[in-house]
């Protein structure tokens, strides 16, 4: 293809507009769809040839209903909010979505998205030399003042240096040089932020309305003082959330286990704590969204009614690292749905928490929800619905628009391990809910389930079919003129990983060749033909516990993973298990080490330097209680002092316990 001119790309973009077009219909402005149009991108000439040869095009060209627009001339600061994954992934993202609107509405700033290019599009950048660039401007994300990363799974870390190789920036922060972007990252999986240490400038620890905000008001300082990178982020290293690794040491002991983790100077906090939102009421909530022009994976309203848990399921994560309960009222709730749905014409919403049904005013906002939304024919999901609070007359009155299948997390297959893990809930719990539910006209079930739980044996395995064969059994024993037709009952089952800041922090993994025994236990012991069984693949597991529990010395195990074209682990026709294991041994690095390994209560883990609130203690004393298959009451029936009291704003239902 001839260049027009090298220094700049005329792109001619055809869309053809296949989406929800009642959306549209409900503005009063219309997009010229059809037409072709052209825009200044990039540098270099490119046709719409290559859109044509590329799927889903629509993850590149932007232009979005509620996309921000903003003359460049008035902006201080660039912010690139990069989603390590593909567009319909990323634009699925709560987050995304309030941290994006939320700077933009700083006058001084311009944020943009940018998304990992599918393998077809990464090819044809590479073959037009075309940088990553953002949706809103096109420019070369390399321009940019900050490139920050949200980090929802572990296994993304590879789309996370092959965007910043595709970008042109220097991958290792100390290759970096004046007037290079600054990377940051943020999301759950930075509260072990070690594997990514050598890799990143700077991390926000915990939730980042208000510190994001913090850290751009001193860039714009740090920015007309002309200083240099090391000073601004000796400047926001004392921020409360920001963690510089550049600034702290690590040693290690003979056994490869660590002997100190020591900043390298008397400013630098020696430990970094979570920065939370007080008042989520009156904290940012975007009252519009972007509404794609191709489906995404939750294309809908997001209300997010709480942050944090009541609950203490010793396997999960954000159940302790989102402590505190801060809930929304109801009131708030109401207002900003019927903002959202006015301003995108979504005609779905979807209650966004932890545990739904641990809302406390979940009555008065669905009531409320359905007297406004059901005349719109705008319906209503609820997922996160606990079985032991499964109330079949709210179900019926939020589905009358459309009808759904329901999900069940029993996560174990027998009692004695639902204790273990402290689940809370009984056998008899989920068959009462599903039971109902048939008796409804419900038809479509889906069961989760966790294989590898510590302790598990194979009579727990064998649980799940029963558990399975029960639900079924249900189904038969409802009256035909009740019940829905077609029966479907899915059993679908995923490899425990042991996370930082849960109780099970110190548990092995089980090995691959268990897990897939285990595997195929249990798809034997299935023998309904109305249970559908899936299952994960082990071996991601294994990888996603070894970089969960990992240190700094996987950092040149990720370099070389991604040198020998390591991305979209995630999406099971290009992970490479194999070539994963090549890089570990050319690193002389034993990935075991990390996943399958028990580690002491003495052993200083990767991730002790960041401070969640809840205590280390706490998290020693639930798993001692595992062990012994002892539960602990909920928040609401008993405070357990676990330490999230510290933070001002959350709800604690008693006084801390010693």
């Amino acid at each position: 293809m001839p260049l027009i001119n090298k220094n700049r790309l005329d792109i001619i973009i055809f869309t053809g507009y296949t989406a929800e077009s009642s959306r549209l219909q409900q503005k009063d402005e219309i997009y010229p769809w059809g037409m072709k149009f052209m825009e200044v991108i990039l540098g270099i000439e490119i046709s719409d040839r290559i859109l044509q040869e590329v799927e889903k095009p629509p993850r590149y060209t932007g232009n979005e209903w509620n996309i921000v627009k903003k003359d460049l001339g008035g902006i201080d600061i660039r912010f690139a909010f990069c989603f390590p994954d593909v567009y319909e992934i990323g634009m699925s993202h709560l987050g995304m979505k309030i941290l994006y609107h939320l700077l933009n509405e700083r006058k001084d700033t311009y944020c943009e998205r940018v998304f990992a290019p599918w393998i077809d599009m990464e090819a044809k950048m590479k073959e037009y030399n075309i940088p990553l660039f953002s949706l809103e401007t096109r420019d070369p994300v390399k321009k940019f003042d900050f490139v920050g990363f949200t980090l929802q799974y572990e296994m993304c870390y590879t789309n996370v240096l092959n965007m910043l190789k595709l970008s042109d920036i220097p991958i290792l922060a100390r290759d970096r040089k004046e007037g290079d972007p600054l990377v940051c990252a943020g999301g759950p999986c930075v509260y072990n932020p070690e594997p990514l240490a050598d890799f990143i400038d700077f991390f926000v620890i915990g939730e980042a309305e208000e510190v994001i905000n913090e850290v751009l008001d001193a860039y714009s300082v740090w920015k007309k003082g002309g200083g240099t990178r090391e000073e601004f982020l000796r400047a926001i290293s004392v921020i409360g959330g920001i963690y510089v690794p550049q600034f702290y040491d690590v040693e290690y002991n003979e056994d490869e286990t660590i002997s100190s983790f020591q900043p390298r100077n008397p400013c630098t906090p020696p430990k970094v704590r979570k920065r939370i939102i007080k008042d989520l009421d009156k904290s940012y909530y975007p009252q519009e969204m972007i509404v794609p022009f191709t489906g995404i994976v939750h294309d809908r309203i997001m209300l997010e009614l709480f942050r944090g848990c009541i609950r203490g399921c010793r396997f999960c994560q954000a159940g302790f690292i989102y402590r505190p309960v801060r809930e929304k009222t109801a009131a708030k709730l109401l207002k900003t749905a019927e903002n959202l749905q006015k301003n995108t014409g979504y005609e779905e919403i979807s209650l966004a928490s932890l545990s739904t049904s641990d809302y406390t005013q979940l009555k008065v906002l669905t009531d409320g929800l359905i007297k406004e939304m059901e005349p719109k024919r705008v319906s209503l999901s609820l997922p996160s619905l606990r079985v032991d609070s499964f109330s079949l007359d709210l179900m019926e009155r939020v589905q009358r628009v459309r009808k759904s299948g329901l999900t069940f997390a029993p996560e174990a297959g027998s009692q004695r391990l639902r204790d273990v893990i402290n689940k809370g809930i009984t056998e008899d719990d989920l068959i009462d809910s599903v039971s109902l539910a048939f008796k409804g006209g419900w038809s479509g079930v889906k069961l989760y389930f966790m294989l590898g739980l510590p302790t598990e044996d194979l009579e727990d395995v064998k649980g799940i079919a029963e558990l399975g064969r029960k639900v079924v059994d249900a189904y038969m024993e409802t009256p035909r003129e009740a019940r829905g037709r077609g029966l479907s009952v899915t059993v679908s089952t995923s490899s425990f990983v042991p996370k930082p800041f849960t109780p099970f922090q110190w548990e092995p993994q089980d090995g691959i060749e268990t897990l897939r025994e285990k595997q195929v236990f249990l798809r034997n012991e299935i023998k309904s033909k109305h249970i559908k069984y899936s299952w994960h693949d082990p071996e991601l597991s294994f990888l996603e516990a070894v970089f969960a529990r990992g240190d700094r010395r996987l950092a040149k195990v990720l370099l070389q993973a991604q040198e020998k074209g390591c991305k979209f682990d995630g999406w099971g026709e290009h992970f490479r298990f194999d070539k994963w294991m090549e890089a570990f041994d050319e690193c002389g690095v034993d990935p075991n080490f990390y996943a399958s390994r028990r580690r002491e209560y003495s052993e200083i883990l990767p991730w002790e330097h960041i401070d969640v609130g809840v205590t280390k203690e706490f998290l020693w004393t639930e798993n001692k209680k595992a062990q012994q298959g002892e539960n602990t009451p909920n928040c609401r029936v008993n405070c357990s002092g676990c330490g999230a009291a510290v933070f001002e704003g959350g709800i604690c239902y008693g006084q801390p316990q010693g």
